[in-house]
């Protein structure tokens, strides 16, 4: 992995100091001094080479080769007339430019095992005729020139001028062209993108791209030589013991050897500090694909300030598509441990998107290194969450194991069961029967699995692991940025928005950034769009309360239904029928009403016209989070906080429009309710989004395939997909999501909500949500490796506006669940029962379930009904019997159990939040040995370039035939 090393101090200029680039690029390696000889060793390994055998010296001075292109068919574009459009012939354009690069070839790198030199050329030579046999997938005609961006567009397109100027000014630029019909649709056209050696040079030094240039060494002391004894030790003792199964062999992953090397802004005046053993392989493809996606966002295909940019090409139809291309296919005939990989892509489908390794690490190194730094950050952060569920899952189960081994042994099940005698109230008031409570000894044991004496722990727990889960992972993201060299990096301004810059180009003002006048946002006009946003926000929450309320209005008829049917067994059972049924009407109008809060979000974030795309990002991200939040949870607050507050009393009862009775809790608790109701929508909601995940790429890539198989592109009738090149196969594949990774996180944080928020009433929520993290990243990976076209390598320093998300539901968390545990759970009365009027009263301690002895009987109350057949019915509340003086009125119980209620809920929310404040000041995060190699590392480069540079100007003057003195020069 290549580390980080600090900013480099600028080197004072005076006269003489100045060399030509030829003089640099001709220079030996240096000699390290005396003073930073231990620092200077230049690495024989070059970070993205794939093995040793690339050791092997390369002359530094490659000898160009002139290349002559076929020109025939070659016409300008600047020339073609209007009415050639409609040409049966195709029109290409090819760049005839000499390349001084010397190529090797990629396939060579990802060979195993170390071979001798004679070995080595004759495999290269083999390989090199593969290329070349296969140049038309990844590389120009010629077999050379490698392809680093694919742009599409049909030639029906009217946008010919445009296209013509914006490919001529990438000419301008230094990049190299070349056109290709599709062999799919003769309507689609393929240019070709390559960046040849003085291009990339040139914009790797403009974008600061960091880039190796000396061998890693480490300070030592007799403190670090005694720890790294104790290391040898250590590693020589785990040796003897049975290899972890979860790590990936460095056999396996042959691109993950560590190779640490300093890395510093790269400059084609200090070229010679740079450890380029091969031109070809020195920036990697990933960077390749950046650094011409930040020219095609800065070239101009029309007069004027904002006529520029591969993205408005492509919102005015000008280009179809515009993508890095795959490095070839993902499957070979061969094993990938005798043969090896083929490519990176293939590596990464064998060592992480197939689900026979569903229990291994993920490479991230190699993740970020194809699809860079922002989707390797999200696969990070998958991962890391995905294994910190681990202990969380654990604990839940045994919680969950304890409520069934204590199952038929609690007091209050016990109660429950043996109540043959106990007539409960009719559920309704017309055609309901009096009811025993035994009839519910079912319902009331498996309320015991998750309302039972480890729930406070386990909610506590929770409430713990979220801060711990988010402290860590920001030490993780330190760590990940610093191996990644992202310390010091910062996002590039980015360009304006085109829907921006059209509505308000008429007003003016500088950037304090680039200093360059451009179109400015009124704050009249961006408040007033802000308050339409806001207030359509409200509007669809309100939807949801109303789906909810309906939702609410068929429970209360199917309860009434379901406890006056004829069929024993739904009789019986009416409240799990009850629950049940409203769950997945519920469900279905969640996932019917996403679709449409998609569609919603995204108009009211183009209605508020944000800046740049980074801002409608996270705007829209925002809006999907509120609204699918809402949507998931509502339902679940309303079981959690309100079902069975307000249903009044027998003889007394509140009615919905006069005419339905309002839902009550079981004797036993509404927990059951609560715990039904996640459980239900937590699986099939992963479930479907699964299915969604793979399922829909998969069908639209299979209906892709059928067409190209059947001509229906009206192109030539492929029967081999083999036979197609690269840029045709990805043109075939799905492309990545509009909104980026928003919908990968927005699934995440959703999940970690359901996990968190209500986890008190679900122990096993964080066991089902590991089981579907296992599932999701492999379904990611096979995804983005097989299913998708390859997206831009972005670059990241973080998880974005997920991240205080995250952190305002892990606070969200401590209050739900204090609430779920006093509220909703039936602890609290139990606890005062058992302390207040059990038998166990002033009688020391004794064991939970000879406290609680008589607490069913407690917690039910009396009315006198005008049945012929029971004079007595009971009900659930603490109201005064009859025969009182005071009938029905609240007992003294009730205003214990109250009080008891909102003294829990700040005890808990206050010693939580202390707990959590407590453990994010002890966890930094950064680590500090992290910040001791940072600052070294700064000191030693320093020093390093300073000698590197000194020692090259000596040479120089040495050359140049002047007096060597041993003054500074």
């Amino acid at each position: 992995m290549v580390h980080h090393s600090g900013s480099i101090q600028s080197f004072k200029q005076q006269k003489g100091m100045h060399t030509s680039i030829s003089e640099i690029l001709k220079e030996k390696s240096l000699k390290p001094s005396r003073r930073s000889l231990p620092c200077l060793a230049q690495s024989q390994t070059h970070p993205i080479n794939l093995n040793h055998f690339l050791s092997v010296p390369l002359s530094p001075e490659p000898k160009p080769e002139v290349e002559v292109l076929s020109q025939s068919i070659s016409t300008s574009c600047s020339l073609l007339p209007p009415q050639t459009a409609g040409d049966g012939k195709d029109h290409y354009v090819e760049e005839s430019e000499a390349t001084t690069c010397e190529t090797r070839a990629d396939e060579s790198f990802l060979l195993q095992k170390p071979v001798s030199r004679a070995k080595l050329e004759a495999r290269t030579d083999s390989l090199q005729g593969k290329k070349r046999a296969g140049s038309s997938g990844l590389f120009f005609r010629d077999g050379k020139k490698r392809i680093d961006y694919i742009l599409v567009y049909k030639k029906s397109s009217p946008q010919v001028e445009k296209r013509c100027t914006f490919e001529k000014n990438l000419r301008a630029e230094g990049l190299m062209l070349e056109k290709e019909p599709s062999l799919t649709n003769n309507d689609i056209m393929f240019v070709k993108i390559h960046a040849p050696w003085d291009t990339l040079c040139k914009y790797a030094e403009q974008m600061n791209i960091r880039m190796p240039f000396r061998k890693k060494c480490y300070f030592t002391d007799w403190k670090s030589k005694t720890l790294g004894r104790f290391h040898l030790r250590c590693r020589q003792i785990k040796s003897w013991l049975p290899r972890n199964p979860m790590k990936l062999d460095k056999e396996a992953l042959p691109d993950l050897e560590e190779t640490d090397c300093y890395t510093a802004p790269f400059s084609r005046a200090r070229m010679h500090h740079f450890t380029i053993n091969n031109r070809e392989t020195f920036f990697s493809n990933s960077t390749r694909s950046r650094i011409v996606h930040h020219v095609l966002q800065r070239t101009k295909y029309e007069d004027g300030k904002s006529k520029m940019g591969i993205n408005r090409l492509l919102g005015n139809n000008t280009y179809e598509a515009a993508f890095p291309p795959h490095e070839g296919g993902y499957k070979s005939r061969h094993p990938i441990k005798t043969h090896g990989a083929q490519n990176h892509r293939h590596l990464l489908y064998e060592r992480w998107a197939r689900w026979g390794i569903w229990y291994k690490y993920q490479p991230l190194d190699l993740i970020r290194r194809y699809f860079g730094e922002k989707i390797g950050l999200y696969f990070a952060w998958l991962g890391w969450y995905t294994g910190m569920l681990i202990p969380a899952a654990l604990v839940g189960v045994f919680v969950f194991l304890y409520g069934l081994f204590t199952m038929d042994s609690s007091q209050v099940s016990k109660e429950i069961c043996e109540a043959n005698t106990t007539i409960m109230c009719p559920m309704c008031e017309d055609t309901c029967e009096p009811w025993t409570l035994s009839d519910s000894c079912v319902y009331a044991k498996v309320t015991h699995l998750f309302d039972n004496g480890g729930t406070v722990f386990f909610a506590i727990f929770m409430a713990i692991w979220a801060t711990v889960f988010l402290e860590f992972w920001k030490r993780r993201r330190a760590e990940l940025t610093y191996d990644w060299d992202l310390i010091d990096w910062e996002e590039e301004e980015e360009e304006l928005r085109p829907q921006f810059e059209a509505k308000y180009s008429r007003v003016e003002r500088v950037n304090p950034i680039s200093g360059k006048p451009e179109p400015f946002q009124p704050f009249s006009d961006k408040l007033s769009r802000l308050m339409v946003s806001v207030s359509g926000i409200f509007f669809m929450i309100s939807l949801v309360l109303t789906a909810v309320f309906a939702v609410v209005v068929f429970r209360l008829i199917a309860m009434e239904k379901f406890a006056s049917l004829n069929w024993y067994f739904v009789k019986k059972n009416w409240q799990f029928a009850t629950s049940g049924t409203g769950v997945c009407i519920n469900f279905m109008i969640i996932m019917s009403l996403n679709v449409v809060y998609e569609k919603v979000a995204y108009l009211l974030t183009n209605l508020e016209h944000p800046r740049t795309e980074s801002e409608w990002e996270n705007s829209f991200a925002l809006k999907m989070f509120l609204f699918q939040f809402v949507n998931l949870n509502s339902s679940t607050f309303y079981i959690a906080f309100f079902l069975g507050r307000f249903a009044g009393r027998p003889g007394k009862y509140n009615k919905l429009f006069n005419r339905w009775r309002l839902e009550e809790c079981h004797p036993s608790g509404c927990l059951i309710d609560l715990c039904l109701q996640m459980g239900v929508i937590m699986f099939f909601k992963q479930i479907w989004n699964n299915f969604m995940e793979l399922g829909y790429p998969l069908l639209q890539n299979w209906w892709s395939r059928r067409k190209m198989k059947k001509g229906g592109g009206a192109g030539q009738n492929v029967d081999n997909k083999a036979q197609l090149p690269q840029w045709d196969k990805d043109w075939n594949l799905q492309p990545m999501n509009a909104h980026g990774l928003v919908d990968e996180y927005l699934e995440m944080v959703l999940q970690f909500g359901f996990t968190t928020i209500f986890v008190a009433a679900f122990p096993l929520a964080p066991l089902l949500a590991l089981l579907n993290n296992i599932i999701e990243i492999r379904l990611d990976a096979y995804k983005f490796v097989t299913q998708w076209r390859r997206p831009m390598p972005a670059r990241a320093t973080d998880i974005g506006i997920w991240h205080g998300i995250l952190e305002g539901i892990g606070v969200l968390a401590v209050i739900t669940n204090a609430f779920v545990i006093a509220i909703t759970s039936d602890y609290i009365p139990r606890f005062v029962y058992a302390f207040k009027y059990g038998p166990c009263v002033d009688k020391g301690h004794h064991h939970e379930d000879e406290c609680l002895r008589g607490y069913m009987n407690s917690s039910l109350s009396v009315f006198e009904s005008n049945s012929s057949l029971h004079r007595y019915c009971r009900y659930r509340d603490y109201r005064a019997p009859p025969w009182s003086a005071v009938p029905y009125e609240f007992t003294l119980q009730f205003w214990h159990v109250l009080a008891a209620r909102l003294a829990f809920i700040i005890v808990f929310e206050h010693l939580v939040f202390g707990i959590k404040s407590f453990i994010a000041y002890l966890i930094p995060d950064m680590p500090k040995d992290l910040c001791d190699r940072m600052r070294r590392e700064k000191y030693l480069m320093q020093e390093m370039m300073y000698e590197a540079e000194l020692e090259h100007l000596q040479k120089e003057r040495k050359k140049n035939g002047r007096r060597y003195h041993h003054e500074w020069p």
